[in-house]
């Protein structure tokens, strides 16, 4: 394997590889097709990206994530390899120079989308390349009983049809058995060597606090761990909530979630990474691709949706080898509103039904029509036009995008941009002569700083809201300042494009559709409930609970975890508590909240001593409805 070493060594710095990189490899460079099961820090892309290195011609790495695929790029980049990644913004002439540099100009890697590799041109194109290696990653989504199942992996296999003597490798960090025997199928692999790395991490101590002050936990925990950590957060708003508290209480954080500007996230990112702001408040965007190795905690203070995903999320701790923790923090209202908010989100086949036909109506998409152009879409205009739940309407249309009937384009990212190219006084005179456009202006100055010196980004949605007039009329009189010289005004309707995949057929396109959509919702609401069983289950080992869930065998108790702990500790620490509280009391009075700030146990194990206690006569509650000692 010295040739591989020197590669790793070259491009990656690295002197030796994680098993079984080692062993990945050597089957990929020996020609055969080879499934991998790497739990997450186990280094998948280098599986491909060494070997891929080595060979002659092109590696192609089909990956469902966009974002993911642009990371991957700018990292190969930055090592001096060149890479190439195929999206929706690149014109037609475009993807032709790029195929030209795949074929002429020594690049190594071409990146796409499954949906990418649909189209007829691509695959004539990629017929013409001399390709050595197929890397599929994520490649659990090709499976109906993975946690993120997309229809369009299923024709990937039209690869084999393409390539037939390329080497295969597809890869995912987190399968059960029977996705394992799906990916195998489906990919027409059924020779192919299988390697698979126990989902056990020796480093990794799991742990589940119930807890009723979440936020107050939360400190506790991050005071003594005083690290790098990642904090999830199962929506934006919040990321944002918790950063701005944990900054309250003097804790360096950073939030980071998709609906920042690419500015905002590189910030974010670089101080993170720099331990600048050593804690990241942030949703599941943030993470995949993400390579720090001295992460010791990953803190969820919201249910996740999977064990899958939690394990592919806690798994980003503790990649250097050392002693890490992954924390979930829930009490019964999480666990209640994780599966209040699952039913309410969820897109039925009526749901769906509904958002397809009101797109139809939307676009006067007429029976049978076969739309060829790409729309501009803005999913909140959308939802008030027909008075739809956003959340919901777009989860619809996602499954709509699962099934290939929609393509929706979320990274089409021209925005409307406005500068004012005259001063205060010369305003003023205009408004003096055009009263009609004294709100809007006003308005505008009022919510955009720098707007005389940067062409700054505007949201005509959220000015026309405040005006209480329509998008329409302000962007009228955008123009209307523009023709006068007032502005530079530079108009774009949306940040999104929808395109339509099939012909117009309503009930032939939901009846075909509704047994996938019903057997998706089964098998997400089943994944929930396996994250909800492991929430409350506080007897099995947490490993082990893991373990049977990916179909691993079942080892000795980790002796690390929660429940674990509680094992160890049940015969003699409840003496150890009362005791401990006792102390705390000695010379003031405590509420029970505080007293599990103050204390390392459980809060059920501190709940259950101060009713002893009390039984006691030991303690007593005061009009404040705290506790103190009766000697």
């Amino acid at each position: 394997m010295s040739a591989p070493l020197e590669i790793l060594k070259k491009y990656w710095g690295y002197d030796q590889f994680i098993s079984p990189q080692e062993e990945i490899i050597s089957s990929v460079l020996k020609g055969e097709n080879t499934i991998v099961l790497l739990p997450t820090s186990g280094g998948k892309s280098i599986c491909y990206q060494v070997p891929a290195m080595l060979l002659e011609g092109v590696c192609i790495v089909i990956s469902p994530l966009i974002a993911l695929i642009h990371d991957q790029v700018n990292y190969l980049k930055e090592k001096n390899i060149k890479a190439i990644a195929l999206t929706s913004q690149l014109s037609q002439d475009e993807i032709i120079i790029a195929f030209d540099n795949l074929q002429f100009g020594g690049f190594k890697f071409l990146y796409l989308s499954p949906e990418k590799l649909q189209s007829d041109f691509i695959q004539e194109k990629i017929k013409q390349l001399n390709v050595s290696l197929i890397a599929i990653d994520e490649a659990h989504c090709i499976s109906e009983w993975g946690h993120d199942f997309r229809p369009s992996y299923l024709k990937l296999s039209l690869l084999k049809e393409l390539k037939p003597d390329a080497t295969f490798i597809a890869l995912t960090a987190t399968a059960t058995q029977r996705v394992l025997e799906d990916i195998q199928h489906n990919l027409g692999l059924k020779e192919a060597k299988i390697i698979k790395k126990s989902f056990k991490r020796e480093n990794l101590i799991y742990h589940v606090r119930l807890t009723e002050d979440i936020y107050g936990k939360l400190i506790q925990i991050l005071a003594k761990i005083n690290a790098s950590v990642i904090v999830y957060t199962n929506n934006r708003k919040q990321t944002k909530e918790v950063c701005n508290f944990l900054l309250k209480n003097n804790f360096k954080s950073s939030f980071y979630h998709g609906g920042l500007s690419n500015t905002e996230k590189n910030e974010a990112y670089t101080n993170w990474m720099s331990d600048k702001t050593p804690i990241m408040v942030a949703t599941n965007a943030f993470g995949m691709g993400i390579n720090k190795s001295n992460v010791r905690a990953v803190i969820h203070i919201n249910i996740p949706n999977s064990l899958e995903n939690y394990i592919q999320e806690a798994g980003r701790a503790g990649r250097d080898g050392k002693t890490s923790y992954a924390i979930i923090l829930a009490n019964k209202t999480t666990l209640y509103e994780a599966s209040a908010k699952f039913e309410a989100n969820t897109a039925t086949t009526k749901t769906v039904k509904l958002v397809y036909n009101h797109l139809n109506q939307y676009y006067a998409i007429s029976f049978g029509e076969m739309p060829t152009q790409l729309f501009s879409f803005s999913l909140q205009e959308f939802c008030v036009t027909y008075t739809l739940n956003l959340l919901l309407t777009y989860n619809a249309i996602k499954v709509l995008e699962r099934e290939n009937i929609v393509l929706l384009d979320e990274n089409y990212n021209k925005k409307s941009t406005l500068k004012f190219l005259v001063n205060n006084h010369q305003i003023f005179d205009y408004l003096y002569n055009h009263p009609s456009t004294n709100e809007l202006i006003k308005l505008i100055l009022r919510s955009y700083g720098g707007i005389f010196e940067h062409y700054t980004i505007i949201n005509e949605y959220k000015l026309s809201k405040k005006l209480s007039c329509s998008k329409n009329e302000v962007v009228r009189q955008l123009k209307e300042l523009h023709n006068n010289g007032i502005v530079y005004y530079s108009y774009e309707n949306t940040t999104s494009r929808l395109s339509f995949l099939i012909a117009r057929d309503d009930n032939y396109t939901m009846n075909s559709i509704s047994k996938n959509i019903e057997q998706q919702n089964n098998l997400k609401s089943e994944k929930l409930k396996a994250v909800i069983s492991y929430i409350e289950n506080t007897k099995t080992c947490r490993t082990n609970q893991f373990l049977s869930y990916f179909n691993e065998y079942v080892t000795e108790p980790c002796g690390t975890c929660d429940n674990c702990l509680s094992k160890k500790t049940k015969n003699n620490s409840t003496q150890t508590i009362l005791d401990q509280i006792i102390e705390l009391l000695k010379d003031r009075v405590l509420s029970s909240q505080e007293l599990v700030v103050l204390l390392d146990y459980s809060e059920t194990e501190i709940l259950n001593s101060l009713k002893i206690l009390l039984e006691k006569n030991k303690i007593t509650i005061t009009s404040q409805n705290k506790f103190k000692r009766t000697f």
